[in-house]
């Protein structure tokens, strides 16, 4: 028997009570309130919105923290392909940097909720929580404008963070796949999400060692990456839950398999320049499997390493 229920599965596919989705919305009105109002930034064109776990609506309790992406369109960042330069494009230097921007926005917020309440980190601006609000990162960006080859342009965001990494997401293109994939899968794809980010949780607080690496961003890709008959062949959490390990376990065994595998966005590859690797996830689904406590004889040949 695996070590959870039917029901107990069933259960934590469910997103946050009632009262903590009015936290996070609190939160969210809060920042965007904090950026609207500050003279200096009202008076440029910045488009806020949610991203993140709480924006694709794939948090869970133990994960309830809010980010909101602050993004600057009047000042961008362009990404060029191959042989072109900003002069073919018409692009002009701005004197208005990032960092100038990041110290506006963190100026803006401590005007609203006050020093004791903001804390500058390296690549977010994080508002603590209170009896209203959860705690909410925030992070400025500028629009990145990414010209393809074929001359379409994709519209992103990027950031410096405070040791001067430079860091490019399509945050609202995550957004609108992940609704894509979840109506093919009748609501499956964001509930098998929030029972794998579940499961992490239930790991780490039964003092299994799992790697820093495994992010609940990366566990949600991996959700996306797998085909949407796991989720709608199935009759039961336990069996998609299973199907679905046994298919990523198998695709990360070797490079090759995996090497065209993107984030949700399909804009970045879910492999390529990551501080995971492909092999972190393939012995995370190892420890998965031993932990849900499987039996290794449902699964294909060579796959006795998960039996105890």
């Amino acid at each position: 028997m695996a070590k959870f229920s039917e029901e107990t599965l069933n259960g934590w596919r469910m997103p946050p009570s009632e009262s903590e989705e009015t936290k996070l919305a609190n939160a969210e009105a809060s920042v965007k309130d904090a950026i609207w109002s500050d003279e200096k930034l009202k008076k440029i064109t910045i488009d806020t919105f949610g991203q993140g776990s709480y924006a694709n609506d794939t948090n869970v309790r133990l994960n309830s923290d809010v980010d909101i992406n602050v993004r600057l369109a009047d000042t961008i960042f362009v990404q060029l392909p191959e042989g072109k330069n900003d002069d073919d494009y018409g692009y002009t230097s701005s004197s208005y940097t990032f960092r100038e921007y990041k110290v506006d926005v963190f100026n803006a917020l401590v005007k609203k909720f006050g020093n004791d309440y903001v804390v500058r980190k390296d690549k977010c601006i994080t508002v603590k929580a209170n009896a209203y609000r959860v705690e909410t990162d925030v992070v400025p960006t500028f629009k990145l404008i990414r010209h393809e080859n074929n001359g379409s342009q994709i519209i992103g965001t990027k950031f410096i963070t405070d040791s001067y990494n430079h860091v490019v997401n399509y945050p609202l293109q995550h957004i609108e796949n992940g609704k894509i994939k979840n109506t093919a899968t009748q609501k499956r794809f964001k509930r098998l999400t929030r029972i794998f980010r579940r499961i992490r949780y239930k790991m780490i607080e039964d003092n299994v060692t799992v790697s820093d690496n495994i992010t609940s961003f990366l566990l949600e890709c991996l959700v996306w990456n797998v085909p949407n008959n796991i989720f709608n062949d199935y009759d039961s959490w336990t069996e998609r839950l299973r199907q679905a390990i046994i298919y990523l376990y198998q695709n990360t065994k070797d490079d090759d398999k995996c090497k065209e595998w993107g984030e949700v966005s399909e804009l970045l590859y879910l492999f390529i320049g990551r501080k995971w690797s492909r092999e972190d996830v393939n012995y995370f689904l190892i420890q998965m499997w031993n932990y849900l406590e499987f039996k290794w004889k449902i699964l294909i040949s060579n796959i006795h390493f998960f039996c105890y």
